[in-house]
């Protein structure tokens, strides 16, 4: 009689072993497959022509229509969820990883009406700056991407600027997930470090999106206004003045929120999400052990 066969995921402690700290402890980022690298590099390149085109339109281009742009570039939308699904399923998420992205994707979208449209202050920055963090970069790309959709339909905001703030939000979560010294930099030294990357990724986050709402918000007659087919730097120049103009009073209050927050709860949430991945264990090896046999022990 064959014995009864137990699945493992991991390698788990022996018996009467220490559980102290070691690679099987360690909270580990989900892995970024080489399509998942080629998709969100192609993605990323797409996203920055679509942003800058303004500072390089030629007058007689196309282009230069500015009020047709945007309903143009919507069509990054669709584009944009294909590469989710594709980063998704190229990256072998589980359904654990995948009840992980729903949740924090939830959490994020239930913080930005907290203080969306009130000079600047959006609570979501720092959760999404945390979970790129000890998620990795591919990870927090597609949760920020999913957690500004969410949002954007919970509060109603849908429109030709969605998939640029799902393009900048993906953008903003995974570069925390590049940032420096994941398995060794801990406590005030690591807060620090995400505190500073989320004041500058919220005010860039400003100054990007500034870029798909400035060829046509701005009139003609301004001096802050987009000039088609102006040279780069008289343009460069029109534009940072109209964020210094427009956006400022947003983006800094934005960028400390941000602050505030990481040193405020950023220890606790880190703690809570590098449990929660370890206890999910993903991309844990399965193995299959056999069981004592149905007649061990018995005499």
């Amino acid at each position: 009689m064959t014995a009864p066969v137990h699945r493992t995921e991991g390698a788990g402690p022996r018996p009467g072993s220490a559980p102290g700290p070691g690679p099987g402890r360690r909270a580990r980022a989900i892995r970024l497959g080489p399509r998942s690298v080629a998709a969100l590099c192609l993605i990323s390149v797409l996203g920055v022509m679509a942003f800058g085109w303004p500072l390089l339109a030629d007058s007689a281009s196309g282009l230069a229509h500015s009020r047709d742009a945007p309903w143009l570039f919507a069509a990054l939308l669709p584009m944009l969820l294909a590469v989710v699904v594709a980063t998704i399923a190229d990256t072998g998420l589980d359904a654990k990883a995948i009840a992980m992205l729903g949740v924090l994707a939830a959490a994020g979208a239930a913080l930005r009406p907290l203080g969306a449209g009130t000079a600047g202050i959006e609570p979501m920055f720092f959760l999404m700056v945390l979970a790129g963090r000890v998620l990795g970069p591919g990870f927090g790309f597609v949760l920020g991407s999913v957690a500004m959709f969410a949002s954007a339909l919970l509060t109603g905001g849908v429109g030709p600027w969605m998939p640029f703030q799902m393009l900048t939000m993906g953008w903003v979560s995974m570069g925390a997930g590049l940032l420096p010294g994941p398995d060794r930099l801990r406590g005030r030294r690591e807060l620090a470090l995400l505190a500073a990357y989320g004041a500058v990724s919220a005010v860039l986050y400003g100054l990007v999106m500034n870029l798909q709402g400035w060829p046509y918000i701005g009139g003609t007659a301004s001096g802050v206004s987009f000039v088609p087919g102006d040279p780069l730097d008289q343009n460069l120049t029109r534009f940072l003045a109209y964020c210094l103009a427009t956006s400022l009073g947003w983006d800094l209050p934005r960028a400390l929120v941000t602050v505030v927050l990481t040193f405020a709860l950023g220890g606790t949430v880190l703690t809570a999400l590098r449990r929660a991945t370890r206890r999910a264990a993903f991309e844990a090896p399965v193995s299959f052990t056999p069981g004592p046999s149905p007649g061990a022990g018995s005499s």
